[in-house]
């Protein structure tokens, strides 16, 4: 696969922790895929949270971005208007500050795809109409598949 890719939370926590229900699915799909990923800081955030209680859950994470695995290429800090604006929009689903960030950043890569876990993706929309290109898994949760454009 020559796509690049944009990981969220899911698949990060899935591939580091050994007996979520996702890690093989989600190593045999980062074989097929180039680094570096891309992602922002509040999926590191919710990443190191969530394996905080997990055997070297966070360092795993730290090393992916020691070793350019992963590539924090977002800045909040430039986005706050358009991240409020798609929190507001979506608020009833609710979005989280993660995916906000994410479907930004399929607003500014828009030949990525986003690798997640979280249908949601299905609902949210980049530029308020297009469909965001998604790899997730599948109605039968035993293989990924790509969203349409």
């Amino acid at each position: 696969m020559n796509h690049r890719v944009i990981i969220d939370t899911g698949p990060l926590v899935a591939v580091i922790n050994s007996q979520d229900i996702y890690h093989k699915l989600t190593v045999d799909q980062l074989k097929l895929i180039r680094p570096p990923l891309l992602t922002c800081e509040a999926v590191i955030s919710e990443a190191c949270f969530l394996l905080r209680r997990h055997n070297q859950g966070v360092r795993a994470v730290f090393e992916w971005l020691y070793k350019s695995t992963i590539e924090l290429s977002f800045h909040l800090d430039e986005e706050t208007e358009a991240i409020q604006q798609l929190m507001a929009k979506y608020a009833d689903v609710p979005m989280s500050l993660a995916d906000a960030c994410l479907v930004r950043m399929s607003e500014r890569y828009p030949k990525h795809l986003i690798l997640t876990l979280d249908s949601d993706f299905r609902i949210y929309r980049r530029h308020g109409k297009k469909i965001i290109k998604t790899i997730m898994p599948d109605a039968s949760f035993t293989d990924f598949t790509e969203s349409s454009t």
